[in-house]
């Protein structure tokens, strides 16, 4: 079986609501406020083309602090500071590491690759300061192919690229829609709501030694 993993939110802390209210308290000043914030800056296209690899930081520093009314330099530092922000899922790191070693030692072959939507600095950051992403067999970040999730195109490469079979595939995100769009090239998939979440359905698939209750929520 390949798993599939999702960076934002799966691996790495992604709280864009909580990071805008701490930057721009004036503009989130409630959580419902912060929610809607978000979503103007890290769902507009300008967003999205960063991800994509096609518009650079400074760009999409200077664009949305215009669009969105903001201080450059407070945008500046947001924007700059993303990078450090992303750390590690504690839990999700020691399951990847249990799925790493467990492979290591099984003759069932667990393939490990991951999909994420990263702009080029963060992703060259994480491969940088992470060396436990060495652990997979390979993987796509959306800025090193200029596509984003959920286009059906992101998936196909990665499966082509790693010669992956989709009905042996299993994606795992933290975003219903992009979970969607893997089951759409008939990938398995699962909505990531927490490790223990993920562990209790790799464990009902037969592809973890279960240790925490049943609780899977899965969804193929």
């Amino acid at each position: 079986m390949n798993l599939v993993f999702d960076f934002g939110a799966v691996l790495f802390t992604w709280k864009p609501a909580q990071l805008l209210r701490q930057t721009f308290p004036v503009q989130a000043n409630s959580d419902e406020q912060a929610r809607h914030f978000a979503h103007q800056m890290f769902s507009h296209p300008d967003w999205h083309a960063f991800d994509r690899g096609t518009l650079d930081e400074q760009a999409v520093i200077e664009q949305t602090a215009q669009r969105l009314g903001l201080p450059l330099p407070a945008m500046h530092d947001l924007v700059h500071g993303i990078g450090e922000r992303l750390t590690v899922i504690e839990d999700t790191r020691l399951l990847l590491q249990r799925l790493h070693e467990q492979r290591q030692r099984a003759d069932q072959v667990t393939g490990l690759y991951f999909l994420s939507n990263m702009p080029l600095p963060y992703a060259r950051l994480l491969e940088e300061r992470y060396p436990f992403l060495k652990w997979f067999d390979g993987g796509i970040f959306s800025a090193d192919v200029q596509l984003i999730k959920p286009e059906p195109a992101i998936y196909q490469l990665l499966q082509s690229r790693y010669a992956l079979d989709p009905a042996r595939t299993l994606f795992i995100d933290d975003l219903k829609s992009n979970v969607h769009a893997a089951q759409a090239q008939g990938w398995h998939g699962v909505h990531f709501e927490s490790a223990q979440q993920l562990e209790a359905v790799l464990a009902l698939r037969g592809l973890l030694q279960r240790t925490y209750p049943d609780n899977a929520g899965e969804s193929w």
